[in-house]
């Protein structure tokens, strides 16, 4: 039996991938530590992990101001990732050094993982939850005018904390080091090559896993006449009463039947008149849905576009920053999806429309779907890790 430890930042897209690696993991009688935040504990259990809060080391920001600097604010969220790789240390390091783990697998933006894998000579896996990022798919980025502003006038707070990591004894190029994935360390991706941009780029020492994906018990009922429409903006960034609308009026009383999701903090109540072909929720179970629509409007999170192409679902893309326009570029670019020229009611009916009247669209979702099932998922990562720790035996 191997003692396997995860770490994950404190974000649904970063944890949520990695449930049915750590359950495939458990299932084969390894056992689990998984350090992270109270938000996630009864999924983390769930999936038979030993779960180790983290809440109290985290700065004193409210969960949705947290969520939403893994999105746009990258000073902040450098900020948090030392301030608490600094306050974690103490703990982090007296607790591992008594259990001995055989690896450490750590999400990409979880730097802390990495950092104690380093200092306690433990076998450390990269977890990226998103595409691989180096130096050539990092100008794929191509951010908006305010999110260069913050990066420019971030670099001061950026630069200080690296100088704090440094003090306490870590050793740390730049930011760069944060971000970037690294040629020569072990990085489960959660894609497959054939979606990642610029593959070729990558070293061997990448594993292009496909989507890791939990089973849904939900089963929707069959729609036969009617096409189905499910519309989301995740759950971080998706608070746009304006959009919500928007979708209303472009659909309201259609031929379509629709499901849209607002979040946990969107008042239903506030979005007005709901028409019969509407069914509008707080949350909903994605997987189970993806399972049964036609077409997924979507902010194109990476998780969320990996679920839509798994079950081969096109897609009508509405990214909100940076790393969503890359997500959203690929899909468009391999033809299984349409991005949004704004959102506008008769932008989203067009597009709508359109995805539905083209069978291509079709034809290419259902070919990287077929890619993904193929790559490995959950399976392929957990031989990934225990690969990594025979090695060291």
């Amino acid at each position: 039996m191997s003692k396997i430890v995860f770490f994950s930042i404190p974000a649904h897209g970063h944890t949520n991938p990695t449930l049915p690696v750590v359950s495939e993991l458990v299932s084969r009688g390894h056992e689990v530590w998984y350090y992270s935040f109270i938000d996630f504990k009864e999924k983390i259990e769930g999936v038979g992990a030993k779960f180790i809060p983290c809440d109290e080391f985290l700065p004193q920001i409210s969960q949705q101001e947290l969520n939403s600097k893994v999105g746009k604010d990258f000073a902040a969220l450098i900020e948090m990732i030392v301030d608490t790789t600094i306050a974690l240390d103490k703990k982090v390091c007296t607790e591992l050094r008594e259990f001995h783990p055989d690896c450490i697998v750590s999400d990409s933006l979880c730097f802390w993982g990495e950092l104690f894998a380093k200092k306690l000579g433990i076998p450390y896996i990269c977890s990226t939850t998103t595409f691989a990022f180096n130096q050539y798919t990092a100008k794929l980025m191509k951010r908006s005018i305010k999110e260069m502003f913050g990066m420019i006038t971030g670099m001061r707070r950026i630069n200080k904390k690296m100088q704090l990591l440094r003090f306490h004894g870590y050793e740390v190029d730049s930011f760069i080091s944060i971000i970037q994935n690294d040629n020569e360390t072990d990085t489960i991706v959660y894609t497959s090559k054939e979606f990642q941009p610029m593959a070729e780029t990558f070293s061997n020492r990448y594993a292009f896993v496909g989507p890791s994906i939990r089973q849904s018990p939900q089963v929707l009922d069959e729609r036969k006449s009617r096409k189905f429409i499910y519309i989301s903006l995740g759950t971080v960034l998706n608070q746009y009463k304006d959009f919500y609308q928007n979708c209303i009026k472009a659909f309201a009383d259609s031929s379509y039947d629709i499901m849209m999701s607002v979040g946990e903090k969107t008042e239903i109540a506030s979005l007005g008149r709901i028409p019969d072909n509407f069914t509008v929720k707080n949350y909903v179970d994605q997987i189970a849905i993806l399972q049964k629509a036609d077409v997924f409007i979507t902010h194109c999170g990476m998780n969320s576009v990996n679920e839509s192409l798994y079950y081969g679902v096109p897609m009508v893309l509405f990214p909100l920053h940076s790393e969503e326009r890359v997500v959203a570029d690929r899909v468009a670019e391999l033809g299984a999806g349409i991005k949004l020229k704004g959102n506008r009611q008769k932008y989203l009916a067009k597009a709508v429309s359109d995805v539905l009247a083209d069978r291509i669209f079709q034809k290419n979702v259902q070919k990287i779907s077929e890619n993904f099932r193929n790559a490995g998922g959950a399976v392929e990562s957990a031989n990934v890790i225990l690969a990594k720790i025979d090695k060291k035996s």
